[in-house]
């Protein structure tokens, strides 16, 4: 969050607090994933199908990463999105998607990551 205004007018980045809402919402971080995940496009687990059902709406794609060397890494196997929260002055809460799995994963992680960003209406 700073003054290059990431979110379009009447937009925001959401909160920790946001995220946890919608997982929570969706049943919690052991079931929510799944039903975040696009209904195609994720690679196949170990022994899982790595897609979802979007049946939340949210149709998560597996993005990827920029590591801080700039390196891009995981596109087609994990998708993580920023929250507008820090945790420490330079790290931020995020959270992420994989397709070994139907969670929601809660993280922490150096703001010069890239992640993606999903803006909310205010």
């Amino acid at each position: 969050m700073d003054s290059r205004g990431l979110a379009p007018v009447r937009y925001h980045i959401p909160s920790d607090a946001e995220w946890t809402l919608l997982t929570d919402y969706l049943g919690g971080a052991e079931k929510a994933g799944a039903k975040m995940k696009s209904k195609q496009g994720w690679a196949k687990g170990l022994a899982v199908d790595g897609n979802g059902t979007n049946s939340s709406g949210f149709s998560g794609l597996p993005g990827g990463y920029r590591s801080s060397g700039g390196t891009f890494s995981n596109v087609g196997k994990d998708g993580s999105w920023w929250s507008s929260s820090e945790n420490f002055p330079n790290n931020a809460w995020y959270r992420n998607l994989s397709c070994l799995s139907g969670y929601v994963n809660r993280g922490s992680i150096a703001k010069e990551t890239g992640f993606s960003v999903r803006c909310l209406r205010d």
